[in-house]
């Protein structure tokens, strides 16, 4: 499984027809307020296209267009790249030119193909999303064993409030700390 490092943009034509694909990095299905954002950063489109991958989750969505011809096309290329934790949104300028089912297909496979190979990607990995909490003469020691994990937030207060991600199969480094699992995933 692979997901995109950062969010970026792609644009292609074809017939005079403009497709335009945005690859958004997400963590959960509430893409609502995206969509919104697209609309103002685009607008006049006369087609707002999507295809989602989560973990246990994909969604897709037409916008208008013929069933079929949009959505599911760009879910399929998500699926055969493998990518996971990521909104494909192809926002389509009417050229003027219908391409027929068909052509709709292959338009917007294509374009979320071309933006997928002008991403960034990385692989992911199933893991733990834990919290942990310590004391500041131990936090030395933890930065260690945690030099290879992905540090999402360090809080100090009293303690230091530490959450982040670890491999499942490094879960035995924390054997001498209480720790939280708050979810598995990946990351």
């Amino acid at each position: 499984m692979k997901t995109i490092t950062k969010n970026s943009s792609n644009q292609i034509e074809i017939k005079n027809s403009k497709f335009i694909t945005e690859l958004i990095k997400i963590d959960n299905p509430d893409i609502k307020d995206i969509i919104e954002e697209l609309k103002i950063k685009y607008p006049k489109a006369t087609h707002y296209t999507y295809a989602l991958r989560l973990d246990n989750y994909q969604k897709s969505s037409d916008d208008k267009e013929p069933g079929g011809t949009a959505g599911m096309p760009m879910l399929n290329v998500l699926e055969k790249e493998e990518l996971i934790n990521v909104l494909a949104v192809t926002i389509r300028y009417f050229g003027g030119i219908k391409l027929g089912a068909g052509g709709l297909v292959r338009a917007y496979s294509k374009s979320v193909k071309e933006a997928i190979n002008n991403a960034e990607l990385k692989e992911v990995e199933k893991g733990y999303k834990i919290e942990l909490e310590t004391e500041y003469e131990k936090q030395k020691e933890l930065d260690y064993l945690l030099k290879d994990q992905v540090i999402i937030n360090k809080e100090y207060d009293l303690s230091v409030k530490y959450l982040f991600y670890l491999k499942k199969e490094d879960l035995n480094i924390l054997n001498n700390y209480n720790y939280k699992i708050i979810s598995e995933e990946y990351y």
